[in-house]
């Protein structure tokens, strides 16, 4: 799976570096993100925990082709906490969105598209998780931009489309808690192109 992922990135790097020399756009960004994760269970009453939205960072690279109708790839290192009643869940994960966009108005315009996640590292109160299903997986982007000449802002929601639990023990070394890693937020960014 990790192969899989390191092609990807290249399929989606190579592009972006093309486009730094002959597209409409190369750039920066970073930004907030206002996240939740899904639900935590523990095995003893099976009752689930819903998360307290917390706020992460990000920091990447894009890419922009095409001005009325654009496609904007992006590599973007993402960092994410949620709080399930003074437990934290931190996550840290490379995420590459394939967007579509259109200008609808003058500078602004709405955008949509698959992300794919890559998991590098996940942590529940204090403890590193190692059992997450699949350390890749599929999401989806949808928002809004901002456009003014090289600097940019966006509004987007980001939510994963498959389930991917992240499995542990207990306190007590017998019963087994999963937790639903799979995002659930809002991100704001700022962009600037080169």
């Amino acid at each position: 799976m990790r192969n899989l992922f390191l092609v990807l990135v290249t399929v989606i790097s190579l592009p972006t570096a093309v486009m730094a020399q002959t597209a409409t756009g190369f750039g920066i960004k970073g930004g907030l993100n206002y996240n939740a994760n899904g639900d935590y269970f523990e095995s003893i009453n099976d009752n689930a925990k819903n998360p307290d939205r917390n706020v992460g960072y990000h920091i990447g690279l894009f890419g922009k082709i095409g001005n009325q109708v654009y496609f904007k790839p992006e590599l973007v290192y993402t960092s994410t906490k949620s709080d399930y009643d003074n437990d934290d869940f931190k996550m840290q994960k490379i995420d590459a969105p394939l967007l579509v966009g259109l200008k609808v108005l003058g500078p602004v315009s709405v955008f949509g598209g698959p992300s794919l996640q890559y998991i590098l590292d996940t942590e529940f109160d204090g403890i590193a998780i190692n059992d997450v299903e699949s350390d890749f997986s599929v999401g989806l982007n949808f928002g809004i931009a901002l456009n003014l000449n090289k600097l940019g802002i966006d509004l987007r929601y980001e939510r994963g489309f498959s389930d991917n639990e992240a499995t542990f023990l207990g306190n007590n070394g017998i019963n087994t808690s999963r937790l639903d890693t799979r995002p659930d937020q809002l991100i704001l960014s700022l962009s600037l192109i080169l």
